[in-house]
């Protein structure tokens, strides 16, 4: 390495400690501009500077620059600061502040400049991202002086507010004239301490603008805050959220709280949460808090809480009864959701609707049905009865003729005559009577396979002789029902003898009915089919009619009646089937759960009038 000499009174006026310490980098240049002397510093930033022109060291080039500040310098011999672009000793660009200051000699003629500069490229660099943060960061930012004037605004603020800078930052953000009260920036300029409050302001296109806001002092001076930096959050989408969320809850709770359906709903551990009026009118709970976990156990199905109410699942009883407060049990449909709220649990609503008066329409309507047929019943029994008496008087003439004539076998044709229409009309009574009477099954378990067996063997050797076979086809494990067994072989013996008779009808041989006992979910089905001529429309449409038989003068047609009489008497339904030439099914269907409460119901009822109807008192 080449030893340039400093020039002794360079060296004098400095000293090398200093020049080689000193935190940024120094160089000094002579008239000619080359680089005569540099610090460390100045090295490492630079690179070698040895017999080399500023302009090559600085700029790495070989012309001077135009518009020279150190060319001023020699000039005028005034102090400079220059804000220059260069080239560092890796060849990347930098950014750098020099101070150029000259260096006279005793006759006050400038023989060196001496030239420290300070680094910018990191500060640069920060500076650009401080600025695009400044301008990215999602929300409203500006900065204020003590006047409220706005000294800077970001684009989120620009966006929602307009162009602010220069302006008072009240007249921007609200349209006002005067400063706001409660101004969180007036706060920050008084204590230096942050301070955030919700405000509401106007838009850029004039409609509100809700925000909340946070001042906090930014750059101080003599007389304390200088500056404050204001950071705002428009939330005016989430108050028209809330105000929309706060719409549908108060919809939701006024279709709760005014629906007829009872609606009752609990936590994970069976704390009541949410009970309507028509719940508290059916569970006859008037107290004002809601009923504990213990207290809906006793009055709720067991089922609501036995049941895994889980994701899809759900619970429907057709008909169950709830234990009220007060007063006796009432039969409702029940059924009941889980709950849930981004796949947790929060536990299970139920839903109550009463039955009491759709109990009391279906009594209402069987028996308007009772009575009606009855009527029919009544209007065309004076028709039936003259036809009997006819007969029988015509029985008797023969015989009364036949005795007086000493004419045996008159007297024996007439005596038939008499026996046969005594016979129709003892039938007919006695199925009139029955249809008639009223009364309330004797429910009991019964095994409905057995019943049907007994039928079946009352009834083969019947089918037989008339060339039908009788089948019976139990399903498998049926359960012992709530039925009134007189009652239901009554009906099935009907069924039985209507579909015998179909199939003994029939034009080719092979007649065949079979009666079949089944589960179908949870009704219990008896279905007794044939294999004759079937019905058509119009038979179909009158099968149920008083006194309609296809039987000619074998039936009163009251059969069918009374079957669906003795049906409907169980809570359940009958069913036809039927196609012209291939044979018609008859169905007797009875849900259990209505067998249930039907026997339920006749058992308060006699105890009722056994104890005396004492209402069912119980603790609040």
């Amino acid at each position: 390495m080449m030893n340039i000499m400093i020039p002794p009174e360079l060296e004098t006026l400095l000293g090398r400690g200093l020049f080689e310490h000193v935190p940024f980098n120094v160089a000094f240049i002579d008239r000619d501009f080359n680089i005569v002397a540099a610090n460390k510093s100045f090295e490492e930033y630079f690179g070698d500077w040895r017999r080399k022109k500023c302009h090559e060291v600085y700029k790495d080039s070989l012309r001077r620059c135009a518009g020279c500040h150190a060319q001023e310098t020699f000039e005028d011999g005034r102090v400079r600061v220059s804000d220059e672009t260069g080239v560092d000793r890796h060849g990347r660009a930098c950014h750098y502040v020099v101070h150029l200051a000259p260096v006279k000699d005793d006759g006050q003629k400038v023989q060196y400049i001496i030239e420290m500069t300070i680094d910018l490229t990191e500060t640069r660099r920060w500076q650009r991202e401080y600025d695009l943060f400044l301008e990215r960061v999602p929300c409203c930012v500006l900065v204020v002086d003590r006047q409220f004037r706005i000294i800077r605004d970001n684009e989120k603020f620009r966006q929602t507010f307009g162009d602010g800078r220069g302006k008072l930052c009240y007249e921007v953000c609200k349209r006002r004239k005067t400063i706001c009260k409660n101004c969180p920036a007036d706060l920050t300029f008084k204590d230096s301490a942050e301070h955030t409050s919700s405000q509401v302001g106007v838009h850029r296109d004039g409609t509100p603008a809700y925000y909340v806001v946070t001042s906090s002092a930014l750059s101080r001076g003599a007389g304390g805050v200088a500056h404050v930096i204001e950071m705002a959050t428009d939330v005016t989408e989430v108050r028209h959220l809330q105000g929309e969320l706060r719409e549908a809850q108060d919809y939701y709770e006024s279709l709760i709280r005014n629906s007829g359906t009872g609606i009752l709903a609990v936590d994970m551990l069976n704390r009541a949460k949410v009970m309507n009026h028509a719940a508290r009118a059916l569970l006859g709970w008037n107290i004002g808090r809601l009923p504990g976990p213990r207290r809906l156990r006793q009055m709720l199905p067991a089922e609501f809480f036995a049941s895994n109410l889980g994701e899809g699942k759900a619970l429907d009883l057709s008909e169950t009864l709830i234990r009220p407060r007060q007063g006796p049990e009432v039969p409702v449909r029940f059924s009941a959701v889980g709950l849930r709220s981004r796949g947790k649990q929060l536990g299970r609503a139920a839903f109550l609707q009463d039955l009491r008066e759709i109990k009391s329409l279906e009594q209402d309507k069987l028996e308007a049905e009772r009575l009606a047929a009855v009527g029919q019943t009544v209007a065309g029994l004076a028709h039936t009865v003259k036809n009997l008496l006819m007969g029988l008087e015509g029985g008797m003439y023969m015989v009364d003729s036949g005795l007086h004539r000493g004419d045996a076998a008159r007297i024996a044709d007439g005596w038939e005559i008499l026996q046969r229409n005594f016979e129709k009309t003892t039938a007919l009574v006695k199925d009139f009577l029955s249809f008639a009477k009223g009364r309330v099954p004797d429910l009991r378990p019964t095994d409905p396979v057995a019943l049907a067996r007994s039928v079946v063997e009352l009834y083969r050797d019947a089918a037989r002789m008339q060339g039908v076979e009788l089948v019976l086809e139990p399903g498998e494990v049926i359960a012992e029902a709530l039925l009134d067994p007189d009652g239901i072989e009554t009906a099935l013996t009907n069924l039985v003898s209507n579909a015998i008779d179909a199939a003994a009808l029939r034009e080719a041989p092979g007649g065949k009915v079979v009666l079949h006992t089944r589960d179908d979910a949870k009704d219990l089905l008896f279905e007794v089919s044939d294999n004759g001529c079937g019905m058509d429309w119009e038979v179909k449409g009158k099968v149920f009619t008083t006194f309609f038989t296809t039987k000619g003068g074998k039936g009163t047609g009251l059969g069918l009646l009374t079957t669906r009489k003795i049906v409907q008497e169980h809570g359940g339904r009958l069913e036809m089937e039927s196609a012209v030439g291939e044979g018609s099914l008859f169905r007797m269907r009875f849900p259990r759960q209505r067998l249930q409460t039907l026997a339920e119901a006749a058992a308060r009822s006699v105890n009722g009038k056994s104890a005396g109807a004492v209402p069912n008192e119980g603790k609040s």
